[in-house]
């Protein structure tokens, strides 16, 4: 079974790095490149797992964590926050809104790969 992932970043270079890093470890990536879009593309990705920032220009990542936890048709899905934000004040927003994870920016593919499939239980 392939795993799709929907990663969603406002910075083309950022959604580059995520693409590329997971594509090699066999993942299927769909990119977004904001939160609109990406809630926008939630049913055709059918994901496994969400990545999202959480400053982004149109809907931020609280906004994104929000959407998916109100759809009809993901609202169990994991939500990874990947943003150079480290605040616990934003940790705590993001796991009350209903994020599974967070990963501080810049990552290390590795560390990445071994999140999501932690979170996963691959």
């Amino acid at each position: 079974m392939t795993i799709r992932i929907l990663a969603i970043d406002d910075s083309p270079t950022m959604r580059g790095l995520v693409a590329s890093a997971l594509a090699g470890e066999g993942f299927q990536i769909h990119l977004a490149a904001d939160g609109l879009e990406g809630l926008a593309r939630l049913a055709d990705a059918d994901p496994h797992l969400v990545i999202t920032d959480i400053n982004m220009p149109r809907l931020d990542g609280f906004g994104v964590i929000e959407g998916v936890r109100a759809s009809a048709t993901h609202p169990h899905v994991p939500i990874l926050v990947l943003t150079t934000e480290s605040g616990s004040d934003l940790k705590e927003r993001a796991r009350s809104a209903g994020a599974t994870g967070w990963i501080v920016k810049p990552f290390e593919d590795a560390r990445l790969v071994s999140t999501i499939n932690r979170v996963l239980g691959l």
